[in-house]
């Protein structure tokens, strides 16, 4: 008799960090996984000892989108698509030249709304699918410090849950989007930020691993939801701020210190001695 295939997906950005843990994960879980990449040789090294599928991808580029899409397609149904790809710039909304703003929102927004479509064309003619968008909680909420940022994950917010009743308006039950708004998580996208003002945003809760964070979006692949907040406390602590603009506004110094106070501890973790 034999086995059923395995179903397949495909992650963004997945040479490192989170998208390579989320890669880990899923294999682990029994998909068959591509893992994308920017770079190439570095896709490879990560999805080596994951099945060695592996292929370069720029997600600002429609037309890779849907050849992965395609590709994918072609060894059984694509059954999931995670776009985590992604880039931060931290610092006032001012800071950043036009070249700047743009890049941020090519990749974060563009590129994901890219990945998205390019899924949907193979999911809808299957009849079934899931799109998983990591969003962020500065998807919910605007963050100080990382405006640019915040504004392309607010946009792909959106569009994720527009393109879901989209979706469900066409007829389609069994094609999801689901969005993953974890708080900051430590990889290298952090690393370099501990001294960083901009960045205080991303210290003010709870610091995740990479792994917690691969470990929920497995659970939320297998049983979509529209969106997912990480620990969900802070989803809620931030949608209340959001909810209450002048509230929030008036608490930036108080989100600043907590953020200076957040960086010092993760320092502190980070030069501590492995005592294992």
């Amino acid at each position: 008799m034999t086995p059923p295939a395995r179903p397949v997906a495909v992650v963004t950005g997945a040479a490192g960090g989170l998208g390579h843990a989320i890669a880990t994960a899923l294999h682990a879980d029994g998909w068959s996984v591509l893992l994308t990449d920017l770079d190439p040789a570095a896709a490879r090294t990560a999805a080596a000892p994951l099945g060695g599928w592996s292929a370069a991808l720029d997600v600002r580029d429609e037309d890779a989108c849907a050849a992965i899409a395609a590709t994918a397609a072609s060894r059984g149904d694509l059954a999931l698509w995670v776009n985590n790809a992604g880039i931060l710039v931290t610092g006032a909304s001012w800071e950043h030249d036009a070249p700047t703003r743009r890049r941020v929102l090519d990749v974060n927004a563009l590129g994901a709304m890219n990945g998205t479509l390019a899924a949907l064309t193979v999911m809808r003619g299957q009849g079934h699918g899931h799109v998983l968008n990591v969003v962020s909680l500065a998807g919910l909420v605007a963050a100080p410090g990382e405006t640019v940022y915040a504004a392309s994950k607010h946009a792909l917010l959106a569009f994720s849950l527009g393109t879901l009743s989209d979706l469900r308006m066409a007829g389609y039950r069994r094609v999801h989007v689901s969005c993953l708004c974890p708080d900051g998580i430590w990889t290298p996208m952090l690393h370099d930020r501990l001294d960083d003002p901009g960045a205080v945003a991303s210290f003010t809760g709870s610091m995740l691993t990479a792994q917690r964070v691969a470990a929920r979006a497995v659970r939320l692949a297998r049983r979509p939801r529209p969106v997912v907040s990480l620990p969900r406390w802070r989803g809620a602590q931030v949608r209340l701020l959001d909810a209450l603009p002048r509230l929030a506004v008036a608490l930036t110094p108080l989100v600043r210190a907590a953020g200076r106070a957040g960086q010092r501890r993760q320092r502190r973790r980070s030069t501590l001695p492995d005592r294992r």
